[in-house]
């Protein structure tokens, strides 16, 4: 029970017009899961929610999230390009105490890699509270490369992932201490907020 009371809790927001009504499956929430799954090695529990491309629906998904059911991370996914549709990052900052424009900052850096128009993307990060909300790209794909990053032929990493920052980051707020699968993405902490690894 204890584990359960301290174990992470992560919000998975799809954010589609499209996908919210049935038109189309969602792929957010499922590439979101897939990921985390593979990456984080302490007790997670995730709340799912997909929606439609809606501000006020989207803050008041947000602060459900993180002041009701308790989040201390909340990834978005969809809604961050130019169009009048596309208002998750206005709607992040709207519920936001606080912004950390480094993420958006690098989460644009790597997807430039693969496509110019990276640039028009509008993703933020923001903390609410105890937690951490991070926009993310709408396609598995550019999830994962977004958290992970891209790595050399040796396994190195070429540009870091957003999520070696996260745990981080998780710490400082007062969220539980999370690990990861240094495989998929070797968290970073300063020597001095590194716990040893439980037996």
């Amino acid at each position: 029970m204890s584990s359960e009371q301290n174990s992470l809790v992560i919000g998975l927001v799809s954010i589609s017009d499209r996908a919210s009504t049935g038109v189309y499956e969602d792929k957010g929430i499922p590439g979101l899961r897939d990921w985390l799954q593979s990456a984080i090695a302490s007790p997670w529990r995730g709340e799912e929610r997909l929606i439609p491309d809606e501000r006020a629906e989207i803050e008041r998904t947000l602060i459900e999230l993180v002041d009701e059911a308790g989040c201390h991370l909340v990834l978005t996914t969809g809604g961050t390009g130019p169009a009048p549709r596309d208002v998750t990052p206005d709607a992040t900052l709207a519920v936001a105490d606080r912004e950390m424009p480094g993420f958006g900052e690098q989460m644009r850096q790597i997807s430039l890699s693969f496509v110019p128009t990276a640039i028009l993307s509008r993703q933020v990060a923001a903390i609410r509270g105890g937690a951490l909300i991070i926009n993310l790209p709408g396609q598995p794909k550019a999830i994962q490369e977004t958290l992970e990053g891209l790595k050399e032929a040796d396994g190195r990493p070429r540009v870091h992932g957003i999520f070696a920052a996260v745990p981080y980051c998780l710490d400082l707020i007062g969220a539980p201490y999370v690990e990861t699968h240094e495989a998929v993405c070797k968290a970073f902490r300063p020597k001095s907020a590194q716990r040893p690894p439980k037996a």
